[in-house]
């Protein structure tokens, strides 16, 4: 088979044309790649950008509010204390044998019988606190021994009564007995009474 150069001419046309449709291509791959390389090189150039900085500003903002909330709270735990102290306290403490419904001692009695169930005692209360624990500790004086001692945690704004009590379903010993009323661990007021057979 032989070619002539008139039929030689379009294959050779047809020859360039696709070398020039592949080197287009070729031309807008690569830009294509380009731009796709740097956008890639930045990315992990501004994600290691971006820990740097926040693990920096992380560390003294951080050192920077631990000192700032401790020195307010202690300055507030501090100015709150003195407030409580001065305006807090109790007023009264009331032994009896049964209390009303707003917790008072109905009536004051300092002797009991030994069938006697429950002793309550009263303790009232002036001035406000955010938090206290009044405390009642019942000690059998003849024997100097403890009884039982309990406590309960208040807040106030205003006069108020706690009521304590002991119980005993038997008999009680006959003799000197004392509650003791301590606020926040500190000894307030006592009252003595006695169990005696009538």
């Amino acid at each position: 088979m032989t070619f002539s150069a008139r039929s030689a001419a379009p294959y050779s046309l047809m020859f360039a044309g696709l070398l020039l449709l592949s080197a287009c291509g070729k031309n807008e791959q690569q830009p294509a790649d380009k731009p796709a390389a740097p956008s890639t090189a930045p990315a992990p150039a501004s994600t290691a950008a971006q820990p740097a900085p926040s693990a920096t500003a992380a560390a003294p903002a951080h050192s920077a509010t631990a000192p700032a909330p401790a020195a307010p709270a202690s300055t507030a735990a501090a100015a709150s204390a003195p407030a409580a102290a001065e305006g807090f306290q109790v007023s009264n403490v009331t032994l009896g044998d049964t209390v009303t419904t707003d917790h008072k001692v109905k009536k004051e009695i300092t002797s009991f019988s030994p069938s006697q169930k429950t002793i309550y005692v009263s303790v009232d209360t002036t001035g406000s606190t955010p938090g206290a624990t009044l405390n009642a500790k019942w000690t059998y004086l003849d024997k100097n021994q403890t009884i039982v001692s309990t406590s309960q945690s208040i807040v106030a704004d205003s006069p108020s009564t706690t009521t304590f009590s002991m119980k005993n379903p038997d008999l009680w010993p006959e003799g000197k007995y004392k509650v003791d009323i301590s606020v926040d661990g500190k000894p307030v007021a006592s009252k003595t009474f006695e169990i005696k057979k009538s």
